[in-house]
């Protein structure tokens, strides 16, 4: 019996990569500016996409074990050259919004801790990743997923302290569960806290990780390769959904009478005087291991992007340093960093459909995938997650177009 835990946690793994880039300073912003604006109502839309994280996840992590092959890697076989290029532009522009929120979110949390210049913060956030990221091959992966692990493992100190000396209210906290929507502004958060859930650029990442620690399997070795991914995924989703929750729920309790909320350092000052200091702290060490974190992951998740689809690779430094430099140039001028992160997890958002839809395609081809090939069940629920997010995205422009 203890052999069998064992070798399936030492399966463990792929996931909890995954899952960091589901608490990267986005979920901040996002969360902590759903809770603290409208308390418990936006708290349905965290349950609603950690429920669809664990399925899209898992799908992922699906298509690399079967097929042996990255996500893109499957879609450029599908695609011609222009549609390829064109595919690979888009989950690009998604990942680096996704890279503005990190560097973005690691700069601030410098900034509050140590007193560091935003630029000089960014900076130094883009070259703690690639050492993380320096971590990682075939060999050191598990090495590199414990890195990870371990940063994920700290971040909800903070909150869980907080929680506990502001605990929520028990009756309002439920009656969130009941989706509902208040006007643009809820929908915008919305659609930003779906974008900060159900990671596009992620979604690649998973299937290239799984290949890479399973390989391509079959018969009972896939079996149970996807009985223990099932398990990765589930413990993974259910940290990181409960890391976003807490933050929803924390600045419900804590900071809804508190005027000022419009910054992640107008939080930090909050938290400070609302809870205790050392809550305040602990908010930005999460912070700042959040933005080292799932930088590292995200820049991991543009190269899989850009060698499976157009079978090209650039140094990690290169790219690094061209993805970094739009966070730069907005830290420069100045720009809102709150408001800037919240706006780039819209944008992941809008990238949402362009993964999903070529999941879903893959994984219910009996062709590729064989008897891991998706229940009729499946289908229906993934394709309603696309539909729902392209709803949402919809009404979202529309709202905003009429100036409501």
């Amino acid at each position: 019996m203890v052999r069998k835990v064992r070798q399936i946690t030492g399966l463990l793994g792929p996931a909890f990569v995954a899952a960091v880039a589901y608490v990267d300073p986005g979920n901040f912003a996002a969360n902590f500016s759903a809770g603290a604006e409208y308390g418990y109502l936006l708290l349905w839309v965290l349950i609603l996409a950690n429920v669809m994280a664990m399925l899209v996840q898992y799908l992922s992590a699906k298509v690399g074990i079967v097929t042996g092959k990255s996500l893109p890697e499957v879609v450029a076989t599908k695609l011609g050259r222009k549609s390829r290029l064109a595919y690979w532009f888009q989950a690009e522009v998604v990942a680096a919004a996704c890279d503005l929120a990190e560097v973005i979110g690691g700069a601030i949390a410098l900034k509050i801790l140590f007193n560091v210049p935003l630029v000089i913060g960014g900076i130094i956030t883009g070259a703690v990743s690639l050492l993380i990221l320096a971590t990682y091959s075939r060999n050191g992966q598990k090495f590199y997923e414990r890195i990870i692990l371990g940063m994920l493992l700290i971040m909800p100190a903070g909150f869980i302290v907080g929680l506990f000396a502001n605990p929520p209210d028990i009756a309002s906290a439920f009656s969130g569960i009941i989706p509902r929507l208040q006007g643009r502004d809820t929908i915008l958060l919305a659609v930003a806290m779906l974008g900060a859930t159900i990671m596009p650029h992620v979604v690649y990442l998973h299937s290239a990780l799984s290949r890479d620690r399973h390989g391509r399997l079959d018969g009972d070795a896939l079996k149970r390769a996807l009985r223990v991914t099932k398990i990765d995924v589930g413990i993974a989703m259910l940290l990181a959904g409960s890391v976003n929750i807490a933050m929803l729920l924390l600045a419900a309790s804590a900071l809804r009478e508190v005027e000022g909320i419009d910054s992640l350092e107008g939080i930090f000052t909050a938290l400070g005087g609302v809870t205790t200091p050392i809550v305040a702290w602990l908010f930005a060490v999460a912070l700042l291991l959040s933005g080292f974190a799932s930088t590292a992951v995200g820049t991991q998740a543009g190269e899989i992007i850009m060698k499976g689809l157009i079978k090209k690779r650039i140094h990690p430094l290169l790219r690094r340093t061209v993805v970094i430099t739009p966070s730069l140039i907005l830290l420069t001028l100045s720009v809102d960093p709150t408001w800037a992160l919240i706006v780039s997890q819209v944008v992941l958002s809008f990238g949402i459909p362009f993964a999903l839809v070529p999941l879903i395609l893959i994984s219910a081809n009996k062709k590729i995938m064989g008897t891991a090939v998706n229940s009729h069940l499946m289908n229906y629920i993934i394709t309603g997650i696309v539909v729902f997010v392209g709803v949402l995205n919809l009404v979202l422009i529309y709202l905003t177009i009429n100036g409501m």
